[in-house]
């Protein structure tokens, strides 16, 4: 597939390579914008419980991370598609500005309802940082000569990853911060943040962008919107309404429908269409981006459980299981480093997404076997692996997927490869957090007919300081529904003050939906892994994209 030569990005030194200087003043605008979103996540990640408990909606915590995932995966193809016509920096600059005001908005959420509306405007934004920083990366680097400005861009994700545990972690322990509630500073911090970000973009990032008249696939995003907010809505409601449910089959009507008119809207748009469907027949985007799919849904399952895991099973603080997940960070961190490296001297990075699928599914098996009463420096090893397998995946794959197209689709290429990982971890949170909250009445009332009998558990119900949680207890069991959890779904905070005994139950019951869920995730990575040895290699480009030759 050809693209005419005229629609190639201007670099600031179209015509020639940029020097190193002139890449480094440039990664100082991109990373400060990724910092923005990089943190942020894992800001939210480590507070989302603290949040969940205080709005009275823990079950619904999953609508506060997939609405953030929906709205930023359906704008990612629309920020590359605008700016490969537009060009990259004025898309950048109102990225930023949107997730700026999101976050804003979150800050003052009553609800969780309110807080899922104000999150998905804050996607809006988030859409639009990574890949067009990848984007505009993609413009100005050699394949090959990427892999040495690698380690700016991973230190900003490991700076965010161990600042965010440990700012979100302390923020969201705090009862008031300025008269204001402590976790609603998790948002908050992310606007001065973001002006110092718009303040270092407006500053350093000069793009030079030869304006290209084509036409804007509005119809395609709309179908594309249309098709996967119902899919995710009864991905997420399903285990309430009823998958077989009227509503529930209607919803599945709607989006598939919407996704078959989305695909020939983008047949016949052709080379004008959000997703060029032609580009797909290239094997390496076909395999990478089916890869991607399929790896976001096991990262963002694992990802969404671990800080469950750790803060509800063993009890620790938002800011402690934040430092906990660290040797998650370290694997990412070493996993990426090695194989940009590797890549940069020989060239090859195939074998890295197919070891890194291997590792995923290994990691993902190996936590279902982790249990509430597990030491914790087992779930850290595995973490670490967990990592490596995502370091292995994460670059390789948008490098490939950036080499294997014309210079022209960079940034359609790159906003795929984001969006086919982003809309995998929509569907995997969604599914996943779905499985776990649907699977964990049985589980604690499973593990209450097992342990209710026995002499701890009957010495604690007979403790005076139990009195209050005992009658609970016997008016649940009395009323003929037993203990199913309903509560605990609503607030898990009162386990943290529970005798432990009594508390037994309710850990063991969600560390065994956990493991269902991670086993679900183990077998989506099998799948994975078979796609990605179809994976090709293809050699890497020599010169920058804004540079290359047209035969080239």
């Amino acid at each position: 597939m050809t693209t005419p030569a005229p629609s190639a990005p201007a670099s600031p030194a179209e015509g020639g390579e940029l020097s190193h200087r002139e890449i480094v003043t440039i990664l100082i605008g991109l990373m400060s914008g990724m910092f923005l979103a990089a943190l942020d996540q894992t800001i939210v990640a480590t507070s989302i419980r603290t949040i969940a408990d205080d709005l009275q909606g823990l079950e619904r915590q999953a609508w506060a991370t997939t609405a953030y995932l929906i709205t930023s995966t359906i704008v990612t193809p629309l920020y590359g598609k605008l700016s490969d016509i537009y060009g990259r920096k004025k898309f950048f600059v109102a990225a930023i500005t949107i997730f700026i005001v999101g976050s804003a908005l979150c800050a003052f959420a009553d609800s969780m309802n309110q807080l899922a509306v104000f999150r998905a405007i804050q996607g809006l934004g988030a859409g639009g940082l990574f890949s067009l920083a990848l984007a505009i990366i993609g413009d100005i680097v050699a394949p090959r000569e990427r892999a040495k400005y690698q380690g700016y861009f991973l230190a900003v994700f490991g700076t965010s990853s161990v600042l965010g545990p440990v700012i979100g972690g302390f923020l969201a322990g705090q009862d008031s911060i300025l008269g204001i509630t402590g976790w609603r500073w998790v948002f908050l911090v992310n606007v001065p943040i973001g002006f110092v970000a718009l303040a270092l973009v407006t500053r350093t990032l000069h793009l030079a962008h030869r304006r290209l008249d084509h036409r804007i696939d509005w119809y395609g995003a709309a179908l594309l919107t249309i098709a996967l907010v119902p899919l995710l809505i009864v991905a997420e409601q399903g285990r309430e309404w009823g998958w077989g449910s009227g509503r529930s089959l209607t919803f599945f009507a709607v989006g598939v429908a919407a996704g078959v008119a989305f695909l020939w809207q983008e047949w016949r748009m052709g080379e004008e269409a959000i997703f060029p469907l032609a580009m797909f027949r290239n094997r390496t985007v076909g395999v990478a981006s089916t890869a991607g799919v399929i790896i976001g849904m096991g990262m963002f399952g694992g990802l969404a459980c671990l800080p469950l895991y750790l803060q509800i099973v063993k009890g620790a603080s938002p800011t402690e299981a934040g430092l906990q997940l660290l040797p998650l960070t370290l694997g990412i961190m070493i996993g990426s480093v090695f194989s940009g490296q590797m890549i940069s001297r020989t060239g090859h990075y195939r074998s890295y997404p197919v070891i890194g699928a291997a590792l995923l599914t290994v990691s993902l098996f190996a936590f279902s076997f982790v249990h509430a009463d597990s030491p914790l420096w087992r779930t850290m090893v595995v973490m670490v692996f967990f990592g490596l397998g995502l370091g292995f995946n994460f670059q390789p794959l948008t490098l490939a997927v950036q080499n294997a197209v014309p210079p022209q689709q960079i940034g359609v290429a790159t906003s795929t490869a984001t969006f086919t990982r982003q809309i995998g971890g929509t569907i995997g949170t969604a599914v996943f957090l779905s499985v776990l909250f649907s699977d964990l009445p049985g589980r604690i009332a499973e593990a209450f007919r097992v342990l209710s009998p026995t002499p701890d558990f009957q010495a604690a119900l007979r403790d005076p300081a139990n009195a209050a949680i005992a009658a609970q207890l016997a008016q649940a069991q009395a009323s003929g529904g037993g203990v199913g959890g309903t509560g605990v779904l609503q607030d898990s905070s009162f386990l943290t003050g529970l005798d432990p005994r009594l508390a037994e139950p309710f850990l063991v019951g969600f560390s065994d939906s956990m493991d269902l869920v991670f086993r679900i995730g183990a077998a989506v990575m099998v799948l994975g892994f078979l796609v990605l040895l179809l994976l090709p290699q293809v050699e890497l480009r020599k010169h920058a994209a804004g540079t290359t030759p047209v035969a080239e």
